[in-house]
């Protein structure tokens, strides 16, 4: 496996911004070009984009080194082997798409945690509508986005080898992504994501390597799951 930083040239920013066009569908869309030899190939990449000087930047892990297809980008590449111990701490971050499975209509689906939970304590309460619930307990946004994402990842790291530092936790940028090609309602790519950032200690090696290497949660072709780690 490789780990790779994509960043525009130096002196090439202004064409590197004329590459980029539209939300998550359109970076992975993208991002194939760096993967020229086998365009049939499955997704083997997890990228997460960020924001560095007004300038878009990626990380990315993958099975195959990228390759720059021109040259307004600039790849730095190394091989990705992470081995780390029980105990060791770690900072990290990760965009995620968290998400909990419900049962409608005889079907398992995927659905937003925070509209989940909204959903729940509407039908608590017998209201059909969050404007609705005028009550002086009803939580704001922020505090129901803290809370169901912070209790899902907690449950991620059950799973997958750590446990956070609660006090350390950060949970931002909580946004919804709709696509806009031109396709019906149905068919359209719609999902959400969410920041996280803070410090956790590893609990279990192999699971946590399967995690750094294949990602966290849904929605790994558009820009989530990938974990990022580096040492205290």
């Amino acid at each position: 496996m490789f780990l790779s930083v994509i960043t525009p040239t130096p002196g090439s920013e202004r064409d590197a911004a004329h590459t980029l066009m539209g939300g998550p569908y359109e970076d992975h869309q993208w991002l194939w070009r760096f993967f020229p030899n086998d365009p049939d190939a499955p997704r083997d990449f997890l990228f997460r984009r960020s924001e560095r000087d007004g300038m878009a930047r990626f990380h990315m892990v993958s099975a195959r080194p990228p390759v720059s297809p021109d040259s307004a980008w600039t790849v730095q590449s190394r091989e990705y082997a992470p081995h780390i111990a029980p105990g060791t701490h770690l900072q990290f971050e990760l965009r995620a798409n968290p998400v909990v499975r419900t049962r409608r209509d005889g079907k398992t689906r995927r659905d937003d945690v925070v509209m989940a939970e909204k959903k729940r304590l509407l039908q608590a309460r017998g209201l059909a509508r969050w404007a609705d619930w005028v009550d002086e307990d009803r939580p704001t946004l922020y505090d129901l986005v803290a809370q169901t994402c912070s209790a899902w990842l907690r449950r991620c790291g059950e799973r997958d080898g750590f446990v956070l530092d609660e006090g350390a936790l950060r949970v931002d940028a909580y946004r919804n992504h709709a696509e806009k090609r031109q396709l019906p309602k149905e068919r359209r790519l719609r999902f959400s994501s969410v920041d996280f950032a803070g410090v956790l200690t590893v609990t279990d090696t192999d699971r946590l390597h399967k995690a750094l290497l294949h990602g966290i949660g849904p929605a790994k072709a558009f820009g989530c799951g990938l974990l990022l780690v580096r040492r205290l």
